[in-house]
């Protein structure tokens, strides 16, 4: 009985894992689909014929594009972690008035559409002049991640233990001193989880970089994608191609720190 519901529940997984997969999968199948096989029908559910046209194309022009949102993933990151690492060390461990009243407008702010976040955006960029900048994306991106990362970083640092930070203090440790020598080092499982969402949320936004830099000739591969869309034709296999290629950071970094990921997630959750 016990074999059968261990054989019954690896069956369901297996299953809702290649529906989740089954979108990735058509994702590269459509980027070796040759532009006049993309009407067929049916369609063709594996790439007899493949051709890399798309590959070509999206090596060709996109390149310029990935280094941009390279550059602003990269950004973003260090803006994220510059701004939520001493906001999440002063929630948890300094105790600052109205620290209760921070960590529900921080909850708010990450409820608050991308979308209305963008017109705010631009209605300041157009009197600061920071429209069609990639500064301007970098700003803009951390809005995202900021907040999740100081609510993270409270909730990990809430748990190190006062003992720790009383040690440091006697040795004549400052308050600065500590945060750098005790509290980050001990944090690192919260710094890769923050930098890869806050990478992650930058590498993909589209809504901020459509409003906020759609003129600009440095664009996001977000909007090299979006190029490919014509009133008439579509390249589908160039826009397939280009989300393969594009996919491949973020799948390399969630493989790489997923045992980091979990362990971040869920710190502060337990307090011993």
């Amino acid at each position: 009985m016990k074999a059968q519901k261990t054989v019954w529940k690896t069956a369901v997984g297996v299953v809702l894992t290649g529906v989740m997969l089954f979108p990735v999968y058509w994702m590269f199948n459509v980027s070796l689909t040759k532009t006049g096989d993309m009407r067929a029908d049916p369609p063709h559910w594996f790439p007899w014929d493949p051709t890399f046209e798309g590959y070509t194309a999206a090596l060709g022009q996109q390149l310029p594009a990935l280094a941009t949102s390279l550059f602003i993933g990269l950004g973003t990151v260090a803006l994220t972690l510059v701004v939520s690492l001493p906001a999440g060390f002063a929630l948890a461990k300094l105790r600052p008035r109205g620290a209760r009243t921070i960590d529900f407008l921080l909850l708010v702010a990450q409820m608050i559409p991308a979308v209305v976040m963008a017109m705010g955006f631009y209605a300041i960029y157009i009197r600061l002049g920071l429209l069609n900048t990639v500064a301007g994306l970098i700003v803009a991106d951390s809005t995202l991640a900021v907040p999740f990362g100081v609510l993270l970083f409270r909730a990990f640092m809430a748990g190190i233990p006062a003992e720790v930070m009383a040690a440091a203090q006697i040795d004549g440790a400052s308050t600065w001193r500590t945060f750098r020598s005790i509290v980050l080092p001990l944090s690192r499982n919260s710094v890769i989880t923050v930098s890869l969402f806050a990478f992650l949320w930058a590498w993909s936004d589209f809504i901020f970089a459509s409003t906020l830099n759609r003129s600009s000739e440095v664009i996001p591969v977000t909007l090299g994608i979006f190029r490919y869309i014509g009133n008439n034709t579509t390249q589908w296999n160039s826009i397939m191609a280009t989300a393969v290629i594009a996919s491949l950071p973020a799948a390399f970094l969630l493989i790489l720190a997923q045992r980091y990921i979990a362990a971040g997630v869920t710190a502060g959750a337990v307090k011993d």
